[in-house]
């Protein structure tokens, strides 16, 4: 089946509510061009050299979402354009986004990534951390952020039930955050093999990259 018609078939199984980004690491202009016919036009890169690039070869009206893991002085190269970035862990990234959003005079929409997997290598902040972070004195003193919501990655297991309770406990901790922060909009969740797991449990955005592109080339 071609992209766009993977596009197509995605975009009608999933809620009006829920944003489509499609994770298009590793693929060529061709690629994502073929699913931006489709109409799709949000997209997300992990490597931020990579994410240059594509943003600079490729139409304007395009919303580039900064999904992996950032390194603080790699920031500045992302700052001018990015539309969101996922993976939040720590209050000194958060406080260079914040410089660097200031020199382009921009508010930067950012996720905190909240560690609900049981592999040690994933990154991603306690319950308690982010809850800390979110009410904290510093955080309100960096006005060119605004923390949009959490993301989250489930456990890389063929367990469906250890998945469901994983998003499932961070759809909670969403939920009583969004309480006390209303501008809490985005609970980012859910990839190729678990996504229809994540939209059940209250996922708002999901990222999916094989079943729109086919099996990744890893470079």
């Amino acid at each position: 089946m071609s992209i766009a018609n993977n596009i197509k078939k995605l975009t009608s199984q999933i809620p009006e509510t829920v944003t489509l980004v499609a994770v298009s690491k590793t693929k060529p202009n061709e690629a994502i061009l073929e699913a931006y016919h489709a109409g799709q036009r949000v997209f997300g890169e992990n490597k931020v050299q990579e994410l240059v690039q594509k943003y600079e070869d490729l139409p304007k009206d395009i919303e580039w979402h900064l999904i992996g893991h950032l390194q603080t002085n790699k920031v500045k190269y992302i700052a001018p354009f990015v539309n969101l970035i996922h993976a939040i862990d720590s209050l000194k990234l958060l406080k260079e986004i914040n410089k660097q959003a200031l020199k382009n005079n921009r508010t930067i929409p950012c996720l905190l990534q909240v560690k609900i997997a049981q592999e040690e290598s994933k990154f991603g902040l306690s319950y308690d951390e982010a809850e800390h972070l979110l009410n904290s004195e510093e955080l309100k003193r960096l006005t060119n952020i605004n923390i949009v919501g959490l993301m989250g990655m489930s456990t890389n297991t063929s367990n469906k039930e250890q998945i469901k309770k994983e998003f499932r406990s961070l759809h909670h901790f969403y939920q009583k955050l969004s309480m006390l922060n209303p501008q809490l909009s985005t609970l980012s969740m859910g990839m190729s093999g678990d996504y229809q797991i994540a939209i059940q449990e209250g996922s708002t955005m999901i990222r999916v990259g094989s079943t729109i592109f086919g099996d990744r080339n890893y470079i």
